[in-house]
């Protein structure tokens, strides 16, 4: 069971990330604590699986990334953990998944490729299909990006 501190600290993780040479000593800070009790709370949650990650979400628009595209595939099952290592270790991709292929739509594993125009997106994607030794790739790039949000819990402990 999570205690009122525990919803505390989930809330405050949610927000935006200090920008500081100490950040976790800022949550902490803020919170009340010290940032010993707020870091053996984090080792806790990741311990007891109620917590994957703790990670940065980059607006890649505003840093220079204005090309974005979903690069959709067709890998043969038995090779898609390879193919996955593959293409995960490319630094422009932020995204890698396999899916369920369908009758009128034959592509089963995605990446997410960011780069500063189509162009470069292109290329990344030819690097890709010749590192994994698979054929090139249909390419869905964004043509507006939507407003990103995620869940946010424990709201109301942030007001206690």
């Amino acid at each position: 069971m999570l205690d009122l501190l525990d919803k505390k600290i989930i809330a405050a993780l949610q927000g935006d990330f200090p920008l500081t040479v100490e950040p976790y000593r800022a949550i902490a800070d803020s919170l009340q604590i010290s940032e010993d009790e707020l870091l053996a709370r984090l080792q806790k949650y990741k311990e007891n699986g109620q917590m994957r990650k703790l990670g940065a979400v980059l607006k890649h628009r505003e840093v220079g990334y204005a090309a974005n595209a979903l690069c959709a595939w067709n890998v043969p099952d038995e090779r898609q953990e390879e193919i996955g290592k593959v293409m995960i270790d490319h630094p422009a991709v932020t995204h890698c998944y396999g899916r369920n292929s369908a009758p009128d739509w034959p592509y089963n594993f995605y990446t997410m490729l960011h780069a500063h125009d189509r162009e470069a997106c292109c290329a990344i994607a030819a690097e890709l299909a010749q590192n994994a030794r698979i054929p090139e790739c249909i390419m869905l790039f964004s043509t507006k990006e939507w407003k990103k949000t995620s869940m946010r819990y424990f709201q109301e402990a942030e007001e206690k």
